[in-house]
Parts: structure tokens; C-alpha cells; sequence
């Protein structure tokens, strides 16, 4: 099963229609293509699946749920926390690049 965890946009690249977000401290870029142009700003929190960024969410909304998050990754091994970040990157509907 893949998360959505609530990820910051920290850089926007146009020429390729990519964002580089930061979903608690791993960064990694998506895919703006689904989104309006323009829709997605500096600073925003996105929800991501598959490499896509679907939808924005609502900071006050983020925050909530990246605080259950870490809670829940508090009662985790380091190794158990790593893998639930990154499993957005291991999705069994993930395309290869």
C-alpha cells in the first residue's frame, strides 16, 4: 500500500514541468503534468502518487497529518521509518523512468 504523506514543494523546475518536494526531509522531484500550470507554488504541500503530484493540500491540513505521521514513525525502528517515506518510490504502479 502506498501513502500519500503531505510533501513541501522546495523547488520548481518549468523547463521540465517538475517539482522537487520535501516529504519529511527525503527530497525527491515529481511530476507537475497533472496539475494546472501555475497552480503549484514555492512553499505549497502536495500530495503525491506515483512520481505524480495529484492535488495541493491545506498547510493547516498538512501539519496535522505530518504530526499523526510522526507519531506513528516514533513507535518505528530506523529502517522501519526510512522504508515508510520512501515507499511512495517503491509503488507497484510506479512506472519506470
Amino acid at each position: 500500500m502506498c501513502l500519500s504523506i503531505p510533501s513541501k514543494v522546495v523547488k520548481i523546475d518549468t523547463e521540465f514541468n517538475i517539482a522537487t518536494v520535501d516529504t519529511m526531509g527525503v527530497q525527491r522531484t515529481a511530476s507537475l503534468e497533472l496539475m494546472e500550470e501555475g497552480s503549484v507554488v514555492l512553499g505549497d504541500y502536495v500530495l503525491l502518487h506515483i512520481g505524480f503530484i495529484m492535488n495541493k493540500i491545506d498547510e493547516e491540513d498538512a501539519m496535522e497529518s505530518l504530526r499523526v505521521y510522526r507519531e506513528i514513525l516514533e513507535a518505528l525502528d530506523e529502517e522501519e521509518r526510512r522504508a515508510l517515506v520512501l515507499e511512495d518510490d517503491n509503488c507497484a504502479n510506479r512506472e519506470a523512468p
